[in-house]
């Protein structure tokens, strides 16, 4: 008789472009998005939670651009192997497409304008890199329901106070704004827009979109190879570009070039090059509305700027879009000094609910990215370093642990973290080990001693650390003072100073 396959034990690895978040790393993120949640309900944004799996049929082929439902998000069939397979279903890609679903599902019970904002993680089935992992936090804040360029204006006053309110100082960022229209009035005039028959050249617009969006990594020569035949990478990989010709290949670069020193100069200069575009007139017309907007209220080039160079890749923007970028510079893995880049983006999105009701409803929103942001306070030193630990309450007798968590009682109800050590408690080395690989600001020590004279030993294992690495004697060890006897019934009141 033939013995059983053993079967291989799993690999305790992660899946490859995702990654484990540990005690700081969501800490920090917690700590930031509720200060961007604060920011987002001063401004009237009410919370919203929906689903992380939607029907494909749902989210679109906004991110893909492909005909295949599972490419580029991660999507399965129900029933796949039935006579009557069910529906196609994909983690969210991002969190803007469920919301045209939840506007269009209830959109009976909103109010009209809807502001809401969602924060969670979105997943792409996309080729992981350094850095770019296949589920990433994004926090979003959306208007439904209103077509004035005042609300694209005051989505972009509230990205610029959100970063202002995470640490990122005036100087540091720039939020660039920019209008689709206006793209597609160059588009026009260059030959690859016919507005009798928009689903003509559709290909052609979308490969310049994701071009020029790519301007910062690419470069002038590498949008341009790709306005043209394409363009080869570092590692051989070919993209096929748009095929246009010189002529219409330089009236794209030179929407890319028409930002000036001021927002005037530039809409002046934009205005020439859609010159006998309707939609593109109307799109110059509302970047100067949205200007004017914005210095009413005190945004200026300082924190908000026209650029041109900024389309976002997403096929389903129709009007005003933007950008914020951080300006400092840091150090790339290879020693180089570069800037940060863009953190946050959106636009305005008019017909993506009208896919659910046949009827046009008007939207814009903002998207910021979560681990990009947190990445950038921790470059620049405003988050980061080991946080402290909780209060280590340890064990002299394992059969005391009543009293032992007598004490953390006291302390929690204080307000204070703390908990008692629940390891083997034979060792005390060993549970002076555990504090410091925790982070422990103090370890509180009561034994038989201790208890008979209602005191405890309160050790600062933090002063204990910087004096021991100066200490060459057993003398000098003794009468180091890291170590403070403290009445039991004062224990809260002393911590609760120590720790302020």
């Amino acid at each position: 008789m033939a013995k059983d396959k053993k079967q291989p034990r799993p690999k305790a690895e992660t899946p490859k472009g995702f990654r484990d978040y540990f005690g700081a790393d969501v800490s920090e993120r917690k700590a930031m998005l509720d200060k961007i949640a604060d920011v987002y309900h001063r401004y009237g944004f009410d919370p919203l939670e929906s689903s992380a799996v939607e029907t494909v049929q749902a989210l679109g082929k906004f991110l893909p651009d492909v005909d295949r439902p599972n490419e580029g998000v991660f999507a399965w069939q129900e029933d796949s192997d039935s006579e009557k397979p069910g529906d196609w279903l994909a983690l969210r890609y991002d969190l803007t497409a469920p919301l045209a679903r939840v506007y269009a599902q209830h959109r009976n019970d909103l109010p009209t304008p809807y502001r809401r904002y969602a924060m969670g993680a979105v997943w792409r089935n996309e080729k992981p890199g350094p850095g770019r992992f296949r589920q990433f936090y994004q926090c979003d804040a959306d208007t439904v329901g209103t077509p004035t360029v005042a609300a694209d204006a005051e989505i972009c006053a509230m990205l610029a106070d959100v970063l202002e309110e995470v640490g990122i100082p005036r100087g540091d960022y720039i939020v660039r704004i920019n209008n689709r229209k206006v793209l597609n009035g160059v588009m026009e005039v260059a030959g690859v827009l016919d507005p009798a028959d928009p689903s003509k050249f559709e290909a052609e617009r979308g490969i310049v979109l994701r071009a020029i969006d790519k301007l910062d990594r690419l470069g002038v020569d590498g949008v341009r190879a790709l306005l043209g035949a394409g363009r080869e990478d570092e590692s051989g990989d070919f993209t096929k570009g748009a095929g246009l010709g010189p002529d219409q290949a330089e009236t794209v670069m030179g929407f890319m070039d028409a930002r000036r020193d001021s927002g005037a100069a530039t809409c002046a200069r934009l205005r020439d090059l859609v010159s006998g575009s309707v939609i593109g007139a109307e799109g110059v017309a509302e970047l100067e509305e949205m200007a004017s907007l914005l210095d009413a209220q005190g945004y200026g080039p300082d924190r908000i700027v026209i650029d041109p160079s900024v389309v976002r890749g997403l096929g389903y923007y129709t009007g005003p879009v933007f950008e914020a970028e951080l300006t400092f510079e840091i150090t790339d893995e290879k020693g180089r000094p570069r800037q940060f880049g863009s953190v946050a983006g959106g636009g305005r999105y008019d017909d993506l609910v009208k896919r659910f009701t046949g009827q046009a409803v008007p939207a814009t929103g903002v998207s910021i990215g979560v681990d990009r942001l947190l990445a950038a306070l921790r470059a620049t030193n405003r988050i980061g370093g080991a946080p402290d630990g909780p209060v280590l309450v340890t064990v002299m007798d394992r059969d005391r642990m009543a009293d032992y968590q007598a004490i953390v009682g006291d302390l929690r109800r204080a307000g204070l973290r703390a908990e008692a050590y629940l390891g083997n408690p034979k060792t005390f080395g060993n549970q002076l080990k555990y504090a410091d690989k925790r982070g422990c600001p103090f370890a509180i020590i009561e034994g038989e001693d201790e208890r008979a004279r209602g005191v405890v030993m309160v050790k600062d294992l933090k002063l204990g650390a910087e004096l021991a690495a100066g200490i060459t004697s057993n003398e000098e060890w003794k009468e180091q003072r890291a170590q403070e006897e403290v009445p039991r019934a004062d224990l809260v009141a002393y911590l609760k100073q120590r720790l302020t």
